[in-house]
């Protein structure tokens, strides 16, 4: 009886495990945004070091009022893409947080249910054990016994 519960959990055990997986999938999928976002974001705040190291080594000998609006513009919106490029990363790190969660549930469903097969396995097996003890048990005392005198 126990290990026909365990077979009639096994759609669901598979089930579980597909979801488990899909889960694992979203959750490598939305690593790999985080990681993308964080280059991104890096990229730009050396390429903004760089421009502002320009600035330093133009400046000491002179600029125009031209160069300078120029410079201020672009620093702007270098200032502009580095705030998105946060907002991004921060978005990207949100949806790896649900996924982490999502796929933590998942696996301990799966980790329950494989828990919970395994006791009716381990049930069925027991009583298998039982009822072939009592079986030797009864055929043992059929046999007639010999006297050893």
């Amino acid at each position: 009886m126990a290990s026909s519960r365990a077979a009639r959990l096994a759609p669901v055990v598979d089930m579980a495990e597909s979801a488990e997986r899909t889960a694992a999938q979203r959750l490598g999928h939305f690593q790999g945004q985080v990681r993308l976002a964080e280059s991104k974001l890096g990229d730009l705040e050396r390429f903004r070091a760089e421009y502002q190291q320009q600035w330093i080594e133009r400046g000491s000998s002179g600029v125009s009022g031209q160069w300078l609006m120029n410079y201020q513009h672009f620093l702007n919106q270098l200032e502009t893409a580095v705030g998105q490029q946060r907002q991004s990363l921060a978005w990207h790190q949100n949806n790896l947080n649900r996924a982490r969660e999502t796929w933590q549930q998942a696996y301990a469903r799966v980790e329950g249910l494989r828990k919970l097969v395994q006791r009716y396995i381990d049930e069925a097996r027991q009583l298998e054990d039982k009822r072939e003890q009592k079986l030797l048990d009864e055929l043992s005392q059929r046999l007639p016994r010999q006297d050893p005198y």
